[in-house]
């Protein structure tokens, strides 16, 4: 059956209900005004969080790191151009033989032929025409910049349902304190009751006390309510990236979010929508392309090249720059890997052991995958059938203490009736809340397990 034909027939009397005891802004602290407190939606909280979590800047900045490597790998396309200069001095001039031309028969002329100075400065320039390693860059460039992207986006779906199930975390408590308000004010109603009937003689003692130790009890649940706020405002702070120092109240729209509680429970799990599926096909595209990379390490590496050079010659430090000899010369290269010691064929073993082990973790994260969504998909259906039976013991409920209430007042009952009636109807809504915020929840899990949960960017 389809959930949100059914959700709609199960809230129709709720929304009344929720939107009485629920206000549709909460504060963080009672002590701040509207005019001096944010106040966030849970999409603010997203929002805020996509541009202040370091998480996600962290993930941003990975995205440029990964461009600007590419920029460098392949560079190397580009001519490359170097400008250097050798001076030489020789304290010795290096001794040289020669045939002496009128005895060629006879002993070699030995001298001292050359320069005592020399500068030469270079110009050099190559151009590579082919190269395994720079081809390998140029074809997983762009997959190195999507590997970082789809980190980011993974980033950024954690960071959704983990801020999501805070949030909702923070509405049930700050409701449970609501609960508890309205709880404590009946009682404290009950107590003054009670008492002026005990003052009158229509009731006895015990009757007073009764009702003054289920205020107390109350009381110390609405304290310990308050006293739990703070530290989830401050655990939903750390998600979003908000500082600590600053102070901000949550604000949801009632309506809106019974809205939110739909879901097409029908719909088809898809593997490629999920973050992690994705990142693994990535990873695999880059494995295929290292297998070529070492299937091509067999292949020559080609380039040109240009040298300038400008030599200076004397005997004499002063007359060195007197005279230049320039000279020049351009060619190519090419260097054929003959024998590496086997480096590339183990490379390329390796290679596809690799891919090996990509093609079981696919297999892996599909069953973990599917296991995940049927685990959410049945959660947040049992979840949305508790609330509909929870809700309808809020409703008699309320009715039962309604009529346990008012015949003690008329002394058919003892007031025992009453402190059970009160006991049942705070359970019964304390339940309600709990069960209303785990299906939000569950619905938040399901979404993230079924790929839909929507980036904000």
């Amino acid at each position: 059956m389809n959930c949100i034909s059914y959700l709609r027939k199960m809230f129709s009397p709720v929304l009344g209900i929720l939107i009485a005891a629920s206000p549709l802004q909460v504060g963080a602290q009672t002590k701040k005004t509207a005019d001096t407190t944010q106040f966030l939606t849970l999409d603010q909280c997203i929002v805020y969080a996509m541009q202040h979590q370091p998480a996600v800047l962290q993930t941003g900045i990975e995205i440029n790191i990964a461009k600007k490597t590419n920029a460098i790998n392949l560079s190397a396309w580009l001519p490359q151009v170097n400008l250097n200069a050798n001076l030489i001095h020789y304290a010795e001039l290096p001794t040289s033989f020669s045939i002496n031309p009128q005895n060629p028969e006879g002993p070699l002329i030995q001298g001292h032929p050359g320069v005592i100075n020399t500068v030469i400065p270079q110009i050099s320039a190559t151009q590579v025409l082919f190269s395994p390693d720079v081809l390998y860059a140029a074809k997983s460039a762009h997959l190195f910049v999507q590997q970082a992207q789809q980190s980011n986006d993974s980033t950024k779906i954690n960071l959704i349902a983990n801020v999501s199930v805070t949030f909702y975390n923070l509405l049930l408590t700050l409701e449970q304190t609501n609960v508890l308000k309205e709880d404590t004010a009946r009682l404290a109603k009950n107590l003054r009751d009670t008492y002026h009937q005990y003052v009158g003689g229509i009731v006895d003692k015990t009757d007073y006390k009764e009702a003054a130790i289920s205020l107390n009890n109350s009381r110390a649940q609405l304290k310990q309510a308050n006293e739990n706020i703070p530290p989830q405002y401050a655990v939903l702070k750390q998600l979003i990236g908000y500082p600590p120092e600053r102070e901000f109240s949550v604000s949801f729209d009632t309506v809106q979010m019974m809205k939110q509680i739909a879901i097409d429970t029908l719909q088809q799990l898809q593997y490629e929508k999920r973050i992690e599926f994705q990142q693994l096909q990535t990873a695999k595209s880059l494995q295929q392309e290292n297998l070529k990379y070492y299937r091509s390490q067999y292949l020559p590496t080609v380039s040109a090249f240009y040298n300038y050079y400008y030599e200076y010659e004397s005997n004499t430090s002063s007359g060195l720059f007197s005279q230049a000899y320039p000279y020049s010369y351009l060619g190519a290269s090419v260097n054929i890997p003959l024998f590496t010691g086997f480096r590339r064929q183990e490379s390329l073993q390796r290679a596809k052991l690799q891919t090996q082990l990509i093609d079981l973790a696919e297999t892996n994260l599909k069953s973990r995958i599917y296991t995940e969504y049927t685990s959410a998909l049945a959660n947040y259906k049992s979840n949305l059938f508790d609330l509909s039976l929870l809700r309808e013991n809020q409703t008699m409920a309320r009715d039962v203490y309604s009529v346990v209430s008012l015949q003690y007042k008329q002394g058919v009952v003892a007031y025992l009736n009453v402190i059970t009636a009160e006991s049942n109807l705070i359970a019964s809504e304390m339940s309600y809340l709990n069960a209303l915020f785990q299906v939000l929840q569950s619905k938040v899990n399901l979404e993230k397990a079924m790929g839909n949960t929507s980036i904000k960017r």
